[in-house]
């Protein structure tokens, strides 16, 4: 998983093209008119989106807070609107190719904002857009500026808090049980966060405390009443179906995907892949069974009980909350030294660190990478890990990471580090782009089709073995069955049992992960298409540039396939001249 948004108004003002008078306004080429209508909306969007400033870094807002009220999200319906018509007066043909893409990005970007606002209405439902820790937090993660200084942005937005909650207690009408429950659950973390985690940071800035002490009070005082709120009040009331519809399930699809490819068509070729996986699995499984039960000389017959059996065996080497973040630190470096030896892509230098997952942002994903802002003076990376929930039964724990065990983690790392997002998302934000549409805007279709894809190319290379092949091989199957159960949800009636039944029998997923997965796929629509869509374009970018160039180019392919930023595939494959 991944995050952005960005823009420095040094930056912004390098792509207008500034004019002394109308006559000279007219004689702008195309690309320089549309540079400039860019750059207006980049710089209105930062200025009513602080905290989507600070999180790509641009820091002139840092003590300003979103306005999340109908009044904020009436204004933010006008800017798209207001762009749009200006795009609408500067016809695609006559743009360059690489500002035609940069157009298009922002087009259907603006057109699935709308979508959200004006048809879907999330704002409305959606209890989690509301919570306040993300834009304090950003504040706090990286160290962009001195830390008093950041913390005197830290209690401007604290003082925001109220305001928000007030916005949320307005704004939402009947959400979907789940997303309540998910509400309440993070808004403790946020409680937490100021509350407790604070302190951490206040240490090394004692005389900021008694500054921060009157607004921290405020803030937490109005969390604690906004989850009682969300309760007794919300809570009771949340009876909106989580499902999206076939509809608007299609129409926000478009837009996630940045492809053409129809559901129902998506839907028929992961069901396929199902099966060719599958049996690719069992190929990989029945030696492996051999050596691991040396001592049982009768095979399975049934396919499923034999890789089963192997994947249960290769679980029993599973971490724990006390290491896995260390273990997790050892196999980012053997993933690198493996990636230089066999030569396949050419690694950036900018610094990944691996964190505990901070307690607000859990419950929707075991893993995420939070790449810097394009703009973030502090490029480091963030490879944050779960652990599992203090709640938990024991049952519950040894489930949670007998799913992420030894060898899982190892692929896991691979995705969201070495050579998948970090790698990914380093070398994005250094490339060399028209405008900053491309900078700000990216494609959760190439970023989760080239994590996943970086799983496969690391085990054909050799990575980790056939154990870790055979966790690759779970997970592919796990991109599969994420993308039919995303679809047979919000645009079916697929229920918890047999989506659970999918994922554990097909899947071969622990029941925590199963489970895991169905809230998954319950708060983030869409999302959970990405993956496989995502992966075989990006497959399909490596079959063409193949037969097109020869094999054997794998760090070259690579290397240019990342050079554009993180785009749809399909602009990619533009790029390419594929």
């Amino acid at each position: 998983m991944l995050k952005k948004f960005c823009a420095s108004l040094g930056l912004i003002g390098s792509f207008l093209v500034f004019m002394p008078n109308s006559t000279a306004a007219v004689s702008l080429t195309p690309d320089q008119q549309f540079s400039k209508a860019a750059a207006r909306y980049i710089e209105q969007y930062l200025q009513t989106h602080p905290e989507a400033a600070t999180q790509l870094g641009d820091h002139r807002f840092d003590r300003r807070s979103n306005d999340l009220s109908a009044q904020g999200v009436a204004q933010d319906a006008r800017l798209f609107h207001a762009t749009l018509k200006a795009l609408s007066q500067i016809p695609l043909a006559t743009l360059s190719p690489a500002y035609s893409i940069d157009y298009r990005i922002l087009q259907a970007d603006l057109e699935n904002s709308l979508l959200s606002i004006e048809v879907i209405k999330d704002y409305q439902w959606d209890p989690l857009g509301y919570n306040p820790a993300n834009g304090i937090y950003l504040l706090l993660a990286r160290d962009f500026a001195p830390l008093p200084q950041r913390l005197d942005a830290v209690k401007a937005r604290l003082d925001g808090v109220p305001g928000k909650l007030a916005a949320a207690k307005s704004n939402l009408k009947n959400p979907p049980q789940i997303f309540t429950e998910t509400a309440i659950q993070q808004n403790d973390g946020a409680i937490s966060l100021i509350k407790n985690e604070l302190d951490f940071y206040l240490k090394d800035a004692p005389t900021m405390k008694p500054k921060l002490a009157a607004s921290r009070s405020r803030a937490v005082a109005a969390l604690e009443a906004y989850g009682k709120w969300l309760k007794k009040d919300l809570l009771p009331r949340s009876t909106r179906d989580p499902r999206l519809g076939a509809a608007h399930y299609a129409q926000k699809l478009r837009y996630a995907l940045e492809s053409d490819i129809a559901p129902a068509e998506l839907l028929r070729l992961a069901e396929a892949d199902l099966i060719v996986t599958q049996n690719t699995m069992y190929e990989t499984a029945l030696p492996l069974y051999k050596q691991l039960f040396i001592d049982q000389p009768v095979v399975p017959v049934d396919r499923k009980v034999l890789m089963r059996a192997v994947l249960q065996r290769l679980s029993d080497d599973a971490p724990n909350n006390s290491n896995v973040v260390k273990l997790a630190e050892e196999d980012l470096a053997e993933a690198a030294a493996f990636i230089r030896k066999k030569n396949l892509l050419t690694l950036p230098n900018d610094p990944v660190k691996i964190i505990v997952m901070p307690e607000f942002q859990r419950g929707v994903a075991m893993a995420y990478c939070d790449a810097p802002g394009a703009l973030e003076k502090n490029g480091e990376t963030f490879y944050a890990i779960s652990p599992a929930p203090a709640d938990w039964t024991p049952a519950q724990v040894e489930s949670y990471f007998r799913e992420d065990n030894r060898s899982m983690l190892k692929d896991l790392t691979v995705h969201e580090a070495m050579p998948g997002h970090y790698v990914q998302g380093a070398i994005a934000n250094k490339a060399s782009v028209p405008t900053l549409v491309r900078r700000i805007m990216y494609s959760g279709t190439f970023a989760e089709g080239w994590g996943t894809y970086a799983e496969q190319m690391m085990v054909e290379a050799g990575y980790g073995g056939a154990p870790v092949k055979m966790q690759q091989l779970k997970m592919r199957l796990r991109l599969i069955i994420n993308a039919i159960i995303d679809q047979k949800i919000h645009a079916g009636s697929m229920t918890e049992k047999e989506a659970m039944g999918l994922m554990i029998n097909e899947g071969f997923q622990e029941e925590r992960e199963a489970a895991g997965k169905w809230r998954r796929a319950l708060l983030t629509s869409t999302q959970l298409s990405t993956y496989y869509v995502g992966n075989t374009e990006v497959n399909n970018l490596r079959r063409d540039f193949e037969a097109k160039n020869g094999k054997g180019k794998l760090k070259e392919m690579h290397d240019t396939m990342m050079s554009f930023g993180t785009i749809a595939p399909k602009y990619i494959r533009e790029m390419m001249g594929l």
